[in-house]
């Protein structure tokens, strides 16, 4: 898992000394912010994995929360009764309560823990959509291309004979106009062997995926069985 940060926010400074200390033992330790609830603003926030809310002064856990982002992983370590806790995990999905008893700390390391590689799988996960998503578009620009070859060769064919039919008769034509047919005729070609590449391209992908087809029902249990 890569290097993780996370934010303590708390106005206890025994609390965010201790959970400090204790990941100070663990062999991977996160980058810490510490902030009080005073110095907690969400556009200037350091960037974080995970915030953990510790004890904070009366009045101010509500607005914090509020000034997250309702998908952040967040971890309350306070004292509250069931039915606030149950209103805030409402409103907050990610929010994970550990209780302030005397095993805490340990308790919220380890909760910490998943966490983050929830956290990290999550934005794999995300990654991965968005690289399926942009092959997806490449691959429908790259269909819509050799749908449209035959046309484009077609109007190829056309620029090219016109062209080559005014190179033909270059005493008809002034110099500038020649050079510009020249120029038409240069552009075309290198078009035509674009096009080329494209049928080329097409070819290799029939034949990759007739074999990719043969090795699925060679793999298939109905012919494995056969055989």
């Amino acid at each position: 898992m890569r290097h993780a940060n996370i934010v303590i926010l708390t106005d206890e400074t025994e609390f965010a000394r201790l959970l400090t200390a204790c990941w100070q033992g663990e062999r991977q330790m996160p980058a810490i912010t510490v902030l009080g609830s005073d110095l907690w603003n969400k556009q200037e926030a350091p960037a974080h994995d995970l915030v953990v809310i510790g004890p904070l002064r009366e009045g101010r856990l509500t607005g914090i929360l509020r000034s997250l982002d309702s998908g952040a992983a967040v971890i309350l370590c306070a004292q509250g009764d069931l039915r606030e806790l149950a209103e805030l995990r409402a409103g907050y999905p990610r929010l994970v309560h550990v209780p302030l008893r005397e095993d805490w700390a340990q308790t919220l390391l380890l909760v910490a823990g998943e966490s983050l590689r929830r956290a990290e799988a999550t934005k794999l996960l995300r990654q991965a959509e968005r690289s399926a998503a942009e092959s997806a578009n490449y691959a429908t620009l790259g269909r819509y291309m050799l749908e449209m070859k035959h046309s484009v060769n077609n109007a190829l064919t056309g620029v090219l004979g016109n062209a080559e039919l005014l190179l033909f008769e270059p005493g008809q034509l002034s110099a500038q106009s020649l050079e510009q047919i020249k120029t038409i005729h240069s552009m075309a070609l290198r078009l035509h062997e674009i096009m080329q590449r494209f049928s080329s391209l097409a070819s290799e992908m029939r034949e990759a995926e007739k074999a990719s087809q043969a090795e699925t029902e060679a793999a298939s249990p109905d012919a494995v069985s056969r055989r």
